[in-house]
């Protein structure tokens, strides 16, 4: 490391995953990138390595998003045009409007994404002001992961991807009244955090809650 340059590798920041979940190197937090956003994802056959999205939905920040199988095989599906992804294929994704996915069809598939909006200087994304507390869900510490969340809440109080995060975990810590007005909230920023929290099993502990059935639908 110097002042002008650093280098790491992907597997010395990963973050490790759920089960049957993506696991993501956060590089940009990493390097402290302020022009724009860069992360790696990896999972094994059969698994998403980049969940179904698009970048206008849920207060997502419209970026344009740029893709590059590192390792492995991917099936994309961008705009429902399915795209056969073997290790080096790069996917544009112009629009933001757009959804797309990935699934890995190799064990080890590994995908660089890179994205920021056109013509506007780089804000991250929604996701990456949970992200920091998702090793806790890992590794099931559910309050050191409501520490991390309530500080991005405060930051940022109107964020309907940090209230959702931030429900689930008060859910699987047992702060029930917590979670649901959380949810509430969350729900209230977003119509997607509705429709995640009805099969989302960190609700488990809620779900026979009457305000659970009133806030889901």
């Amino acid at each position: 490391m110097s002042d002008g340059y650093e280098i790491a590798s992907i597997d010395e920041i990963e973050i490790p995953g759920l089960a049957n979940t993506a696991r993501s190197a956060s590089i940009r937090r990493h390097f402290g990138i302020e022009s724009f956003g860069v992360n790696a994802w990896a999972a094994d056959a059969g698994d998403d390595v980049i969940g179904e999205h698009d970048e206008v939905t849920g207060g997502a920040a419209e970026h344009e998003e740029l893709y590059v199988v590192l390792s492995g095989k991917a099936t994309f599906t961008v705009d429902g045009q399915t795209v056969d992804g073997p290790e080096g294929t790069i996917v544009f994704v112009r629009d933001p409007t757009v959804k797309r996915k990935a699934v890995a069809d190799e064990p080890g598939t590994r995908i660089l994404a890179v994205g920021a909006k056109r013509g506007e200087a780089f804000i991250p994304s929604p996701w990456e002001r949970s992200a920091p507390a998702f090793p806790f869900f890992a590794s099931k510490e559910y309050d050191k992961a409501i520490e991390v969340l309530e500080a991005a809440h405060a930051e940022f109080p109107d964020d309907a991807t940090v209230l959702y995060n931030l429900a689930c975990a008060e859910s699987m810590s047992g702060r029930t009244g917590e979670a649901l007005e959380h949810l509430r909230q969350s729900a209230a920023g977003g119509e997607r955090f509705r429709e995640l929290a009805r099969t989302d099993t960190d609700f488990d502990p809620i779900r026979d809650e009457p305000d659970f059935a009133e806030i889901v639908g």
